[in-house]
């Protein structure tokens, strides 16, 4: 009966228990939040949560919407009431209050911009800047790239202090040290490109000369023939010569060999055996464009095209875990180690250009423990090794 002793006594069990979980779970949260350590490691944390998302945004350079993104976490870190970001010529973000200011802004930066020195504003009104009533305090400081000025950052608060002058100081060359980022990114993209346009370079006059040879040998006794391996000459230069994208896939990379060898075959017949093995899985593997390639072409010309009889080279592609394993091997002369090792050091000019090319952008996309791994011996033949990362976000064949 509802309104039984009993029935009451089981009511407020219900509710006390209820409480006693809430506490529980409550004090567990507590205690989660206590383990995250003291206060002091948590404000560290904090402020470099901060500092990494902002240098993502400042990672594309100095550009309006990279600098308005980063500029709601740089105010976050130096708790004012409002951040701005310039280059030379005019605001690219403003964060927070008294955004009806931002015009007046390059006024102030004017100083800063042309000295390179760091200016406190104590009292912006007497600048002429902001409404009647309206004072504010600012500090501009300059964001430099070796010797040149690009930029400023400027922090609004009621009072700029000796603490808020350090840190917008600090801020400053933290942007300047992305933006040195940037340029270096920029750079290795740029010397990436200059490496395929050397292997381009490479292709064109040797490649280039013998396979036009050889199809002109099959014009008058085998016209079939000769028009099958134009069709694969152009599709092996359409691929090569292309201009869009550093990187490719395996299957695609592989079918150019494909055409490079059907070419190389029509000069040396038989001479040239090859055998595949290729797991499926690692087909769609991402790799730098024309790192393949190359390496078959040094086995053709460096390892069977100097020995007598017949030659044979064999490719895998096998699936390593988080990695694809590609070997390329040829029975062919070999190379003494001492020279590799000057070739991959870049002391022998014109000699196995194609393999130090792709050595070096493997190391320069994936970290030196990613270079190629060569086994050689003369008379030996030559192995060859390259594994890369399966997942490779941020590069798109």
């Amino acid at each position: 009966m509802p309104d039984s002793p009993l029935f009451s006594l089981a009511a407020v069990a219900v509710i006390v228990l209820a409480v006693a979980v809430v506490v529980g779970v409550g004090l567990k949260v507590i205690r989660s939040f206590r383990d995250l350590g003291t206060d002091a490691e948590r404000a560290t944390y904090n402020t470099l949560h901060a500092a990494s998302r902002a240098g993502q945004h400042l990672r594309g350079g100095l550009q309006p919407a990279g600098a308005a993104k980063a500029s709601k976490q740089l105010r976050v870190l130096l708790g004012c009431d409002a951040l701005a970001i310039t280059d030379t010529d005019a605001v690219l973000a403003w964060d927070g209050a008294g955004e009806e200011l931002r015009p007046s802004l390059m006024r102030l930066a004017a100083d800063v911009l042309s000295t390179g020195r760091t200016v406190v504003v104590p009292h912006a009104s007497d600048a002429g800047i902001g409404k009647p009533g309206q004072d504010f305090s600012a500090v501009i400081a300059p964001i430099r790239a070796g010797s040149r000025v690009v930029g400023a950052v400027a922090a609004l608060a009621p009072a700029a202090g000796a603490g808020l002058v350090r840190a917008t100081s600090e801020v400053a060359d933290w942007i300047a040290a992305q933006l040195e980022l940037a340029e270096l990114e920029a750079s290795r993209t740029l010397l990436m490109e200059a490496e395929v346009r050397a292997l381009r370079a490479q292709i064109s006059p040797h490649f280039i000369y013998n396979s036009l040879n050889a199809i002109a040998s099959f014009i008058n006794t085998d016209p079939a023939r000769a028009r099958e391996l134009v069709v694969e000459f152009a599709d092996f230069t359409r691929y090569s010569f292309r201009r869009h994208g550093d990187f490719t896939t395996v299957a695609e990379e592989l079918r150019c060999i494909d055409r490079y060898l059907l070419l190389e075959r029509a000069r040396f017949g038989e001479r040239v055996q090859v055998s595949l093995r290729i797991a499926p899985e690692v087909l769609s593997t991402v790799i730098p464009f024309l790192s393949l390639q190359p390496l078959v072409e040094n086995a053709v010309r460096h390892g069977l095209e100097a020995k007598e009889g017949p030659g044979h080279i064999t490719i895998c592609a096998n699936d390593s875990g988080a990695f694809a394993e590609v070997t390329i091997e040829d029975d062919g002369v070999g190379m003494d180690p001492e020279h590799l090792r000057s070739v991959l050091a870049g002391h022998t000019d014109g000699d196995h250009v194609g393999l130090r090319n792709v050595d070096a952008r493997l190391r320069q996309v994936y970290g030196d423990e990613h270079g190629l791994v060569i086994e050689t011996a003369p008379g030996e033949g030559t192995l060859i090794t390259l594994r890369v990362p399966k997942s490779q976000p941020g590069h798109d064949a």
